[in-house]
């Protein structure tokens, strides 16, 4: 009977966590998915990290906006003040006027003090053909600018470059 005693007694169940041969398969089985859920967790920041990168980076010039440049420094020459004779009105005037000339860059400015001679020549006639009640006022006083420019573009030789003024700011303006 000893025989069958141990046929008839049941088999022992293995523990939970623990595998036929007897070694313990769900501490393995956690570590392993531990580890592939740390791995996506690192390759989703890289993802989202390069994803930001790019957009900052980049993000401006593919909306059409562009990164402001920073602001060139502006180049100005100063003109010996003018006297000139005003067209009469009601007797004699005179034109005091002092200004600067803003230019591209710096072979203007060149360009300009090699001509000086034509420069002046060509405003003083402009200056003495103007009444003092035409450039009294501050759309007077914008007009001539604007003239003025417009003498000093013109070339100073044949086929010559013109002269790139942007600006004239009067210094100085007195009328007598």
């Amino acid at each position: 009977m000893a025989t069958s005693a141990t046929k008839l007694a049941p088999k022992a169940i293995p523990k939970a966590g623990a595998s036929a041969d007897g070694t313990a398969a769900a501490p393995k089985s956690r570590m392993k998915l531990f580890i592939i859920v740390a791995i996506v967790a690192v390759v989703l920041a890289a993802g989202a990290a390069g994803g930001a990168w790019y957009f900052l980076s980049h993000g401006a010039a593919q909306t059409g906006e562009k990164k402001p440049e920073p602001a060139k420094a502006p180049i100005f020459t100063i003109l010996e003040p003018f006297t000139v004779n005003l067209q009469p009105e009601t007797g004699e005037q005179f034109l005091q006027v002092a200004m600067t000339l803003q230019v591209a860059d710096q072979s203007q400015v060149d360009l300009i003090k090699l001509y000086m001679p034509m420069v002046r020549g060509r405003l003083v006639v402009l200056l003495s053909s103007k009444k003092g009640s035409e450039i009294s006022t501050a759309e007077g006083k914008k007009k001539l600018a604007d003239e003025i420019i417009a003498q000093i573009r013109q070339p100073f030789t044949t086929n010559g470059a013109s002269p790139n003024i942007t600006s004239v700011f009067f210094t100085s303006f007195v009328i007598q």
